[in-house]
């Protein structure tokens, strides 16, 4: 018997009933239906599990899917279809899989990625074609080897092009679907017959990347002065830009030789935690405004950002320090009477400046029938231009009557 909330409706003949059958049926309570999103995600995730997977000379980062139940004990790495080709690639974390699918769910993924940037390499376009085995990382060995061989061919004909280029280093992919050549240079470089002689002696696609500084260190380098390996080699794939604010905001040494990597510029570790200072030193009083503390006014001359301290320079201009908790009011205005610490001191200094300079003492009239200081020096100067004038050296009087002929005395001559 039918529930009465189905017998308010009348039976109506089924659309798919023919013409010739009269039989008639009632519909049941239609289910809520369910996000075709939500649908087509879970028929994905039912028939197949995702791994992931760093690959490429660079280390980019995706996610594959494949159809297998479980992953081989001892596998580490995989055969991959990437948008480059066929390539071979290494299972990140082993240990986050269980029964060959990942951990993390796509909603922790994507919220990883989102919080690495925009332009973070992650991709889930490929997929796994196998598990790698012994016969495919000789394979992978031998392809490493080839490339030093590439590189010093490719290397041979940029002297006979005379291009003004540098390569850094050369990337052969599994499947020998290409071969990517890294370089640096200032402007473009036209390297077409570059690339057909390439093409000609190897048979295969050439790609001719274009590198900067820091790509090249991410490509090459090896260990950082922390005995670490280099950050942008070892998982960062968006290098951010990094400049010398953060340097003084976290108060490190600026001498650029201990702040530089190996790509010459600046480290990528002073931004890992720029957000943390940023975020401390928006709690501290500006530089070279007045607070109020317990024990009187000052003027803010340094500031801690990590322990949030802050030294103050008090009216009797002691400097103390003092917890930022213990600050009463930032911003104080000095009440009238009272001169800021930076007033009391600069007032001697404007006292100064303001006093009327002293004239120059005048010299004493000479007295009558005596030469005065003044007199003596003319006198000697006028002396020295006439004897330039007729031509004589100036010397002593004395030399001159000695080094001259005496004169004929009574009209002898």
């Amino acid at each position: 018997m039918l529930e009465p909330e189905y017998m308010e409706e009348e039976p109506k003949p089924a659309a798919d009933a023919g013409p010739e059958t009269g039989k008639t049926e009632t519909k049941a309570p239609e289910k809520p239906r369910e996000k075709s999103g939500e649908k087509e995600g879970a028929a994905v995730k039912s028939r197949y599990r995702t791994l992931l997977v760093r690959y490429g000379l660079i280390g980019l980062v995706g996610q594959f899917r494949h159809s297998e139940r479980d992953i081989p004990p001892g596998v580490t790495h995989v055969i991959i279809n990437t948008e480059r080709g066929m390539e071979i690639g290494e299972i990140i974390s082993p240990f986050c899989h269980k029964r060959g699918n990942v951990f993390c769910t796509d909603e922790d993924l994507d919220h990883y990625y989102q919080v690495s940037g925009p332009n973070y390499p992650f991709t889930r376009t490929g997929r796994i074609i196998r598990f790698a085995n012994e016969q495919d990382l000789n394979e992978q060995r031998h392809l490493r080897k080839n490339a030093l061989a590439e590189q010093r061919y490719c290397e041979e004909l940029i002297q006979k092009h005379n291009l003004k280029m540098t390569l850094v280093a050369v990337e052969h992919l599994f499947g020998g679907d290409r071969i990517i050549y890294y370089f640096m240079a200032e402007g473009r470089v036209d390297f077409r017959n570059l690339v057909k002689e390439l093409a000609q002696e190897y048979q295969t696609r050439i790609e001719m990347r274009q590198v900067g500084a820091r790509d090249e260190a991410r490509l090459i380098a090896d260990f950082e002065i922390c005995g670490r390996q280099c950050c942008c080699k070892n998982f960062l794939k968006v290098l951010q830009p990094v400049n010398m604010k953060m340097a003084k905001l976290q108060k490190t040494t600026l001498d650029p030789n201990k702040i530089s990597g190996r790509c010459g510029r600046l480290k990528c570790c002073l931004r890992y935690e720029n957000e943390v200072y940023e975020e401390l030193q928006k709690h501290l009083p500006r530089v070279g405004s007045t607070v109020l503390v317990e024990k009187g006014p000052g003027v803010v001359v340094e500031t801690q950002v990590l322990t949030q301290l802050v030294k103050i320079r008090m009216n009797d201009n002691r400097i103390m320090a003092v917890a930022n908790e213990e600050i009463l009011e930032r911003n104080y205005k000095v009440p009238e009477g009272l001169l800021k610490p930076e007033e009391s001191r600069a007032a001697p200094r404007r006292q100064e400046e303001k006093a009327p300079p002293v004239p120059p003492e005048k010299e004493p009239p000479a007295a009558e029938g005596q030469a005065g200081p003044g007199e003596g020096r003319k006198k000697k100067r006028r002396r020295k231009r006439k004897k330039k004038k007729s031509g004589e050296a100036p010397g002593n009087e004395a030399d001159r009557e000695q080094n001259s002929p005496g004169e004929p005395e009574n009209g002898q001559v």
